[in-house]
């Protein structure tokens, strides 16, 4: 026997949902209940208690997504599970999609070297800072970068004070002296040795990070993975990746060439050659190198944040390494797992047609300004009439708020992001900040929806 829903919703939307849910023609039956509200997002827990006196033999309520309060008290007065929608009516077909398969993203195979690439100039104190910022984005290892000829007096306690706070740390260099002091201070890996220098993994517990001799020279990389398996040490292997238009292609092929010849020994990848020295947005790339790491089962990665560009690169890498390890894990293409890594663009950035929302807009009789998108422009409606754009601007002479400060700021703000939502194809929520996923920090608390939304700016008293 097939499950039962019920879904709850306002006036507005009623009529919508009804053409929603015949068009997904669901293995579910279901029935449409509108709860005596006009607008859906405005429903409550406390409304829903009070005013649902038929659940229709449900076996399970769908609620609009922004509704408030406590669902979890509300779902033991009524004897059902009540559950959350998708905020928007047009995502009801992937909200159920998506219910069938939740990836989990907890898990990774890639190891991620942060490297604070300027250690000698930098003091203890700072070092510890830097390192607790990149791993709380995801690092795994710090990386202590040591600079050419430059005097480093204090590597040692950068490493002792670092191993104390418990991170795990690798000294960078290609020098032996600073390899050997790094391994003897109790770096816990060395980057990186050659043929030649192989004697400091003999002087230190320290695993080293093997590269060619010289540029390109797998026949001594080669001879150094035989001198560490004849002695039954771990390492790491990295045939240097280089930049675009520098040999990357190439690289690429030689990465290749050494997996094909070694297929069981760890790999390392540096990524900083194409996020740091290429002038575009770092999280495509940061998506196609991680997936280059899956598909050769390279486990480790070095990343660095020195161009201002490339600021959130750590915080990318670790989002980019756990949507392969899901896609690789579950044979998928790395599509609709997470959209963390989709700042400028969304894979259904206008939910609603311009016809849609004027059959909305004609049913509207409050003169409380809406705002939405769609591909032809910015659109914004009352009891009123109507008005798009796709300059706002424009729109501006038809909402007299010219002697209304407060408001004119408001729509003033929700025409910006709604414009920029709209130029970029991202999705436009009025009251709601845009989302650029992983490419900032959320600038507003995470929404509580026990609780009402706050008073928004223009209504605070000062």
């Amino acid at each position: 026997m097939s499950e039962h829903i019920l879904f709850l919703t306002g006036k507005l939307a009623e009529k919508q949902l009804h053409n929603i849910l015949q068009k997904m023609q669901p293995k579910f039956t279901y029935t449409v209940h509108q709860l005596g509200l006009k607008v859906a997002a405005l429903m409550t827990a406390d409304m829903i208690g009070r005013r649902l006196t038929d659940t229709f033999g449900a076996d399970r309520i769908l609620v609009p997504g922004r509704c408030r309060g406590d669902l979890e008290a509300l779902s033991k007065d009524l004897g059902l599970p009540i559950e959350r929608g998708p905020d928007e009516l047009k995502d009801l077909p992937m909200f159920f999609g998506q219910a069938m398969h939740k990836i989990d993203l907890s898990r990774y195979s890639v190891k991620i070297f942060a490297e604070i690439v300027d250690a000698p100039n930098v003091s203890v104190e700072e070092v510890v800072k830097r390192a607790y910022y990149y791993k709380q984005n995801g690092a795994d290892v710090i990386d202590i970068g040591c600079l050419p000829s430059t005097d480093f007096p204090h590597m040692e306690d950068i490493i002792r004070t670092l191993k104390q706070e418990g991170f795990t740390v690798s000294i960078d260099s290609l020098e032996a002296d600073d390899l050997l002091r790094g391994g003897k201070a109790g770096a816990d890996y060395m980057l990186s040795l050659h043929e030649s220098t192989l004697w400091i993994a003999d002087e230190v517990a320290a695993t080293p990070i093997l590269i060619p001799e010289k540029h390109e020279d797998l026949a001594s990389l080669d001879r150094a993975i035989n001198i560490m398996q004849a002695k039954n040490r771990s390492f790491i292997v990295d045939p240097i990746l280089d930049p675009l238009h520098f040999g990357f292609t190439q690289s690429i092929v030689r990465y290749h060439e050494v997996r094909k010849n070694h297929p069981d020994i760890e790999m390392m990848l540096g990524i900083g050659n194409i996020t740091e020295l290429t002038h575009a947005d770092t999280m495509g790339m940061n998506a196609l190198l991680l997936g280059i790491c899956s598909e050769l089962n390279i486990n480790s990665i070095l990343a660095t944040q020195v161009s201002k560009h490339a600021c959130r690169a750590v915080k990318e890498a670790d989002l980019a390494r756990r949507i392969m390890f899901a896609a690789k894990e579950h044979d998928m293409l790395p599509k609709h797992i997470d959209p963390g890594l989709m700042a400028l663009h969304e894979t259904s950035p206008f939910p609603y047609s311009l016809e849609e929302i004027k059959e909305l807009a004609g049913q509207i009789k409050d003169p409380s300004y809406r705002v939405q998108i769609s591909a032809e422009g910015v659109h914004i409606f009352n009891r009123d009439g109507l008005h798009s754009a796709t300059d706002p601007f424009d729109l501006f002479p038809n909402l007299h708020v010219e002697t209304d400060g407060g408001h004119a700021f408001y729509l003033g703000v929700e025409l910006a992001r709604a414009e920029i939502a709209w130029q970029l194809g991202k999705r436009y929520t009025q009251d709601q900040a845009l989302q650029w996923g992983c490419a900032t920090d959320t600038a507003e608390p995470t929404v509580d929806l026990h609780t009402f939304k706050p008073a928004g700016t223009t209504l605070k008293k000062h």
